[in-house]
């Protein structure tokens, strides 16, 4: 640091990060990143209605820990004050003054740092400047530290004016008010009664006398402080009683304050790119002579320097016609705010999931093999015996199927720095959670009506693999064709379906009373069936499934437009306690997780390795809507 800061006065923190600042904000990490190296006026408490208050500049350096700044006072009367006030422990905090601010629930993210301030108190109580540099002979410099009090340590060697120097410059300072004794005498009579007053309330009575720490009075005190501390307490002084207005710095109990001109005060009495009542009557005279009220906007901030970032005299939603109320009005209108911090699924109705999930059989073993002897034929059948014949062996076939598991899986990528910068929830919780709700959503779509996907797909779940009920083969699954004409009301269809539902049930051998799995469309045009009265054939959802001779009925969102064999699917009747799951849930389903530090990735990954299959013959009936060309002509 030797090198740099022989050009600057002092240095500290301009503000810190995730400090909580007297309003409520919050300074987040790398808000101000893009201002490092970056160069902004040094302004006494934020007033920039005054030249004089211009002490210097500061030059910015982002860190991890806030933002830094190096100070150089310029060579003027204000200049030279600010430096031996920050050079006592008078002023030892800073304040930033920035606008274009981009905020989250209190936390600022992003803005621009406009200038900075030497104040009394600041806002972020650890925004405290904590290094001066003072300047001797050939360049050498020392530093003197201050810790938060305000007392300052030095710390390194210092070579200053010799003791001749400092007689000389004494006797420089003793000529020079020789020479203004005879011109303060001139006005020494005006002025009596003003320091008569001034004394009066300066002085002390022996009853009630105030003492420093030491004992002495303050005026002892005063008198003994050196020539250049009397100065900077004269001027301190004067900076306190000079300020008439309104604009007082009020401090907190926490050390906070009001202060005049700060990023951090919430009714500010004046901010950048703010027009007063003066300089929008200047632009309307302008437009009056010139025509255009928007080109006088401009020349008139072009004019007296007024930054125009974000700033729009005739918005791009509003129109030059509008005649009254206020353009733009939206403007004033308060931010979005979303009714949850986390994002809710549009996805389709998985009731049913826990249905078909919740009803299958499930084994311990992947690999499943079904054995079956069929004795329906004749040759199975009992034989009657004539004596003296031969008796005949009984025939009958042996039938069985074996079934192999697949894996399923759902996969997902998160960058590193979008986790942390997500602070409103946590994304790795939401994102696992859709990875479960679509893994189980697949596998019970797979057993039911598979996945849908065509035969040379390579992410499709093989029909060999999880055999789906509606695609199975005529030993396990019955299949029911509605036979009616293409061109056939509603009425019909359905009634039609009802009948032909009935008519099949006797072929169905499942186990117990079955579940109806079919579409809203379906259900809705079952409930809407009327007599020749008007009256509803069946009064509710539980009327239809008595009638139906099913336990209940549950509706697929996932079965509308589905087709088999290239006809409308209608539904499905099943026991789900026929259909066979096979898989070790303890050891092959999990959530896995990895980080890719090459890409900064963390990776999720959640699978299951399953098989399953009708277990049990004629256990499920698929219901198809026939439509034929001639029940059309017919009926023509």
């Amino acid at each position: 640091m030797g090198a740099k800061t022989k050009d600057y006065d002092f240095a500290g923190w301009v503000t810190k990060n995730d400090v909580k600042c007297s309003d409520g904000r919050t300074i987040r990490h790398n808000a101000f990143a893009h201002m490092d190296g970056k160069r902004v006026s040094l302004v006494y408490n934020h007033n920039h209605e005054d030249l004089d208050n211009v002490l210097g500049y500061v030059d910015l350096e982002n860190r991890d820990e806030g933002v830094y700044g190096y100070a150089k006072c310029a060579n003027t009367d204000m200049g030279n004050t600010a430096k031996e006030l920050v050079h006592s422990g008078s002023l030892v905090s800073f304040s930033i003054f920035a606008n274009n601010l981009s905020e989250q629930n209190g936390d600022v993210m992003h803005g621009d740092i406009k200038e900075v301030s030497l104040v009394l108190a600041g806002a972020n109580k650890e925004a405290l400047i904590d290094e001066f540099f003072e300047h001797g002979v050939d360049g050498e410099t020392g530093m003197f530290f201050y810790n938060a009090e305000g007392d300052c340590e030095f710390t390194e060697d210092f070579i200053s004016h010799s003791d001749d120097d400092e007689e000389d410059e004494d006797e420089k300072d003793e000529s020079k008010e020789e020479e203004s004794k005879e011109q303060a005498d001139e006005t020494e009579n005006k002025e009596d009664s003003k320091e008569d007053k001034e004394d009066d309330e300066l002085k002390h009575s022996d009853d009630n006398k105030e003492e420093s720490e030491g004992g002495q009075t303050l005026a002892e005190a005063y008198e003994e402080m050196p020539k250049k501390y009397k100065k900077v307490c004269a001027a301190l002084v004067g900076m306190v009683t000079s300020d008439d207005s309104d604009d007082e710095v009020e401090h907190s109990d926490e050390g906070g304050e009001i202060m005049k001109q700060n990023m951090f005060e919430v009714d500010e009495k004046k901010q950048e790119n703010v027009l007063e009542h003066s300089d929008v009557k200047a632009i309307f005279d302008s437009a009056k002579t010139g025509g255009s009220l928007k080109q006088a906007f401009n020349d008139y901030c072009l004019a007296h320097s007024i930054d125009t970032t974000g700033m729009n005299l005739l918005p791009s939603n509003s129109t030059a016609s509008q005649t009254y109320g206020v353009r733009d009005l939206d403007m004033l209108f308060p931010d979005y705010k979303a009714q949850s911090a986390i994002p809710e699924f549009i996805k389709r109705d998985t009731t049913w999931v826990d249905v078909v999930m919740g009803g299958v059989k499930k084994v311990p073993f992947k690999r499943i093999k079904s054995m079956y002897a069929n004795i329906t034929e004749d040759e199975a059948r009992a034989k009657g015996y004539t004596k003296g014949d031969e008796k005949d062996p009984e025939v009958f076939e042996l039938l069985g199927r074996t079934t192999d598991p697949q894996t399923i899986y759902k996969f997902q990528t998160l960058d590193r720095d979008d986790i942390l910068d997500i602070e409103e929830f946590d994304v790795v919780v939401w994102i696992k959670k859709e990875m479960q709700i679509m893994l189980d959503e697949e596998k019970a779509r797979a057993i039911l009506i598979g996945d849908g996907r065509t035969a040379n797909n390579k992410y499709k779940i093989k029909e060999d693999h999880i055999r789906s009920i509606v695609n199975d083969v005529p030993l396990y699954n019955i299949k029911v064709n509605v036979n009616v004409a293409s061109n056939a009301d509603e009425d019909v269809k359905y009634k039609e379906f009802i009948k032909a539902t009935l008519r099949a049930r006797k072929q169905y051998k499942g186990s117990g009373n079955p579940t109806l799995f079919t579409t809203e469309d379906v259900l809705t045009e079952c409930l809407l069936l009327e007599d020749k009265m008007g009256h509803p054939l069946y009064n509710d959802i539980n009327a239809l499934a008595t009638k139906l001779r099913v336990a209940r009925i549950v509706t697929v969102e996932v079965m509308e437009g589905k087709q088999v064999d290239n006809k409308d699917l209608l539904g499905v009747i099943v026991n789900l306690n026929d259909y066979t799951v096979g898989g070790d849930t303890n050891r092959e389903k999990g959530m896995f997780d990895d980080f890719d530090i090459k890409f900064n990735e963390y990776q999720y990954l959640i699978e299951t390795r399953m098989s399953g299959a009708l277990t049990r013959p004629f256990s499920a009936m698929t219901i198809l809507l026939n439509e034929t060309q001639a029940n059309n002509e017919a009926q023509g």
